[in-house]
């Protein structure tokens, strides 16, 4: 998107290429050398490895180094949908023709050796190569090998870092980096992260981006205050500490802050989009300007490098879909490069400009042998004005925010059950399933104007089309999948409308059967909730035991719904049989008295108002007074102190106190053996249910907001509060990108002394999985169902967003208000609330969270279906595993990397100092040997995270910080299967594996 925009590895000369791409389906895809005879190959190949820096052209040390990078930033969405501006359609909304920009730009590179240039989106990039002749992509791979076209970041796109998830994140780097390393081999291999334009930046991204081997971050977008002390403080380059738990260098990052966003200086743009004079060098022309250009260059970058500390700045040479006619371009940099490095001799100037990279300019920083400050916490929130927070995003379409973390969740269950089931859940009785489709639009869900809600809404609605498209392939791929692990072929039925209880299936069949499939790494007691029509039903388990069942009737709709707990073992499933009890209908449970409570916790209601007010944790007599309501903020549209509007990037209320949607809610008491409910209904546009089910340590909160009325003229800003007496310092916690926990404190920067003129806004922070307040005694913990913007705006309160509806832009380039339409109108999530112990609370929102973001599948079947093989018997419940992982491991990723290789992630999902009296942040050793029921590993090799590098060669620069010495260990080599986990690691292997011939 427009602002107010890289680099990698290079292979040294005579070193062979790689060559094979990924193509859309996985199980369509020509045979292509495996992963591990390229490693192979680089291994063999020693200049391979040592080549990253060293087609970097050559400086002048005793000069002012100008570093001209030339890069264009391709949205993969914003304005335009994804197809649009690859092919160049809608130029009237936007002139931006991607295959058009990299036509020219490899046509304007073959003309001068000289000149380079940066590519960032995979996405695009892929799709490009996969349309040319093999003439074309051998120009491209030269270019590549001789550093002329270079790579930044290479991840799928270049990502949100708010509303982002670290597994997406994760997968959606790797599908990135998978492509160049089987395309290009490691000349292809970015060596710089590159988040020129996300608005807003992580601690958890530095540190992923730092355990995929990454040398360095460059970042455009910074908060005016912060830049405006860090230029003064020639601070405007670091080393990023990233985590508190994993040990330095692991998580440190070389942090580069760009000096004019990611857009060229003002004057000097020569794109076709832009209205800068070119260069003219006919001193006979009435036009002549080469003088005054030079001259004002010199000066330009003689300011620029005093904000700096080494003989080395750098400038950034493009910007949103620029060169599509490259020419341009070049011809006026060859001669800015040419007329300013004259004045070398001419007048004795002490500046000379290069073609460069991001990475050949960090190359030069790591040798000037400095030493750098450490930052430890991050970049949020931004804001590029007194009155401009852009903190709205966090919370803007809230239904594509869950849609995408739904979609998340159902892509691990088809990866895992693509990996147990082998080749046979591609190809089977159901037709060819595939994984790669929904792999792809999740990654591009991840771009910074997707997720994040700051795309227009035609564009929204075709990156939720994308989602859908990609689910149809996996729901063939897990049918595939359970027929040949159950040994049963059944007619398998997604019911992708139940958290609207929509499901003919179930409302319809007199007996049906129901498959949950449990992707964690440890057995799971989930609650299954079925619409179903008015009779009561008999469960069996997977035994053919009786299984207590409950149907409520939901007040609000007077439609039911069949409860019953399915008790599911690690990795697997378990199958329950349902039938209708003849001439028997459910008994309406309705009751007065305003509590709810089972073994563990207590919620009491006010009588008068019908919102809680109490909670009570039995277990550990914790008494919390807590008040939850949902108020709604004015949204500004401009003021006398600023014209700044709310918008789909900006949160700015009208005024700082919120009001409310009502200060009562009419309410409906459920109780039922497996189930007690509050039903809350505050208006005709917000209600809430507030649950508890048996053994449930957490009460759960599931709200409707919406359609949010608008007809007055205010635009609305929806939100949940939490209030309690908690004397909580000004202090409170939230994630960051689902992983490590940030304090946070109201009004306050660590780095720099804050100004603050927007109390309400300048305080919030993204929430992407959970936000917690504490007085040291007691913890109250919200876990969220999506990212949304939250926090603590006076002590003892906690409040998330949970939507938005505004009536007028807010002037960053979308150029329509977030007037959700069509089914994004109306939002349903959920909120956990927990009260715990303060020095025991970690363990229950850790594990909690895991459940959450990979919650059990519901698949559904009428039953009686035919055996998959005649000879094997049906089996109604599997494992995965054979022993189940410690509650301190989670199984990230499991999923199939080629025919006879899977890709493996385990992570220690706790931080240092979250022992909670369990030893929860201890480290945890595991063998791997007969982990797996399905398959055998066969050998095992570790890599980086993004697995694109085997770990016991990759190597990342090193860089010396004013804390003192950090130790570098050398990488040892894996030599069995036996691992140790330490807090908050994560660990990558290519496994091997041979699956076990009857599933």
């Amino acid at each position: 998107m427009v602002g107010d925009a890289r680099p990698l590895g290079i292979r040294a000369v005579g070193c062979q290429g790689a060559v094979g791409s990924r193509t859309i389906s996985r199980a369509l895809r020509p045979p292509l050398p495996p992963l591990s005879f390229l490693f192979v190959l680089f291994l063999a190949a020693p200049c391979a490895w040592a080549a990253g820096y060293k087609t970097c052209p050559k400086v002048k040390p005793d000069m002012l180094n100008v570093h001209l990078v030339p890069h264009t930033h391709d949205d993969v969405g914003w304005l335009k949908t994804v197809d649009q501006y690859f092919y160049g359609i809608n130029n009237n909304v936007q002139q931006a023709g991607v295959q058009y920009i990299l036509d020219s730009v490899i046509s304007s590179l073959l003309a001068d050796p000289t000149r380079r240039f940066v590519y960032v989106e995979i996405t695009f990039f892929s799709r490009w190569w996969h349309q040319q002749t093999n003439a074309t992509q051998k120009i491209v791979r030269d270019l590549v090998h001789e550093g002329r076209l270079e790579f930044a970041n290479g991840g799928w796109v270049m990502n949100d870092e708010a509303a982002t998830h670290y597994g997406a994140i994760i997968d959606q780097m790797t599908l990135g980096l998978r492509f160049l390393e089987e395309t290009f081999g490691s000349d292809g291999r970015p060596r710089v992260a590159w988040h020129i334009d996300p608005f807003g930046h992580s601690r958890e991204q530095a540190s992923l981006f730092a355990q995929m081997g990454f040398d360095g971050f460059f970042f455009g977008r910074l908060d005016y205050q912060d830049k405006r002390v860090r230029e003064k403080a020639l601070q405007m380059e670091q080393v990023w500490r990233a985590s508190d738990s994993l040990k330095p260098p692991t998580a440190d990052l070389f942090t580069s802050v760009l000096p004019n966003m990611y857009n060229p200086p003002e004057g000097l743009c020569w794109d076709m989009l832009c209205a800068d004079k070119p260069f003219v060098e006919d001193t006979r022309s009435p036009e002549y300007n080469a003088e005054e250009l030079v001259r004002y260059f010199l000066k330009l970058a003689t300011d620029q490098g005093k904000l700096y500390r080494t003989k080395h700045t750098v400038m950034t040479m493009g910007s949103d879909f620029q060169y599509e006619n490259a020419n341009m371009w070049f011809k006026n940099l060859d001669k800015l490069i040419q007329l300013v490095n004259a004045q070398q001799q001419a007048n004795g100037s002490r500046v000379n400009v290069l073609y460069s990279t991001p990475a050949c300019y960090l190359w030069e920083l790591n040798k000037a042998n400095l030493s750098w400050s450490v930052k430890k916490d991050d970049f949020f929130p931004y804001a590029d004005g007194p009155h401009m927070f852009w903190t709205g995003y966090f919370s803007s379409r809230p239904a594509l925010k869950r849609y995408e973390r739904l979609s998340y969740n159902f892509l691990q269950v088809c990866n895992q059950l693509e990996a147990l089931a082998g080749p046979a859940a591609n190809v089977g009785p159901y037709g060819s399933g595939d994984s790669a489709p929904l792999n792809e639009a999740m990654a591009v869900l991840q771009h910074h104007d997707a997720v994040s809600g700051t795309s227009r809404q035609h564009v929204a609605d075709d990156y939720a089309r994308q989602l859908s498209e990609g689910w149809r392939p996996c729901e063939v791929l897990m049918s595939n999948a359970l027929a040949h692990l159950s040994g049963s072929k059944e007619d398998f039925a997604f019911c992708r409308k139940l958290n609207i209880s929509i499901c003919p299936l179930t409302q319809t069949a007199e007996r049906f059967q129901v498959i949950v499939y449990n992707p964690l790494g440890r057995k799971v007691d989930w609650m299954v909730r079925l619409p179903v029509s008015k009779h009561v039903y008999l469960v069996r388990d997977p035994g053919g035991k009786t299984v207590p069942s409950d149907v409520v009737t939901i007040p609000s709709s007077d439609s039911q719904e069949l409860l019953f707990s399915a008790l599911v073992p690690a990795l697997g499933f378990s199958i329950y049989s349902v039938s209708q009890m003849p001439d028997q209908s459910p008994q309406k449970s309705w009751s007065s008295v305003l509590v709810i409570q089972n073994e563990y916790l207590r919620a009491r209601f006010d009588p008068e108002s019908g919102l809680l007010m109490e909670l009570e944790n039995l277990e550990q007599n914790l008494l919390l007074p807590v008040r939850q309501a949902f108020y709604w903020y004015n949204a500004s549209t401009g003021n006398n102190l600023s014209s700044q509007a709310s918008g789909a990037y900006i949160f700015r209320p009208n005024q700082k106190k919120p009001l409310f949607v009502s200060r009562w809610a009419q309410t409906h008491l459920v109780k039922a053996s497996l189930v007690q409910e509050v039903h809350q209904n505050f208006s005709a546009w917000c209600s809430q249910v507030v649950r508890l089910y048996p053994g449930q340590r957490h009460l759960e909160l599931e709200w409707t907001v919406g359609p949010i009325p608008v007809g007055d003229g205010w635009g609305k800003e929806v939100i949940s509060r939490f209030d309690t007496a908690l004397a909580t310092g000004g202090l409170f916690y939230t994630d960051s990108n689902g992983r490590e926990i940030l304090e946070r404190r109201r009004d306050y920067r660590p780095t720099w002394k804050l100004n603050q003129t927007e109390p309400v806004a300048g305080n919030y922070y993204p929430v992407n999985s959970r936000i917690y307040i504490t007085d040291g005694n007691m913890q109250l913990t919200v876990l969220t169902d999506r990212s949304q913007g939250g926090s603590s705006l006076r002590d003892g309160s906690l409040e998330l967003m949970v939507h938005r509806r505004l009536l007028k832009d807010d002037e960053r380039g979308v150029g329509e208000p977030l007037n959700n339409e069509g089914s994004g109108l109306w939002v349903r999530g959920r909120h956990l609330v927990l009260l715990d112990k303060m020095g025991t609370a970690a363990a229950r929102h850790r594990l909690q969270a895991e459940r959450e973001v990979l919650a059990p599948q519901v698949v559904l079947a009428r039953g009686g279906g035919a055996r998959y093989r005649l000879e094997v018997a049906p089996r109604t419940q599997f494992s995965g595993l054979r022993r189940e992982l410690p509650p301190s491991v989670r199984l990230l990723t499991l999923a199939r990397w080629d025919p006879e290789t899977l890709l493996l992630r385990l992570e220690h999902q706790f931080a240092v100092g979250e022992d909670s009296g369990r030893n929860m942040s201890s480290p945890v050793t595991l063998d791997l040997t007969n982990l797996f029921s399905a398959f055998t590993i066969t050998h095992l090799r570790e890599t980086t995270l993004a697995a694109n590098q085997l770990l016991a060669y990759a190597s990342r620069l090193q860089w010396t910080t004013d804390t003192g010495p950090t130790p570098h260990p050398s990488r040892s080599r894996l030599v069995s299967t036996t691992i140790t986990l330490h807090p908050m690691e994560i660990r990558t292997f290519l496994a091997s594996v041979q699956w076990e011939e009857d599933g």
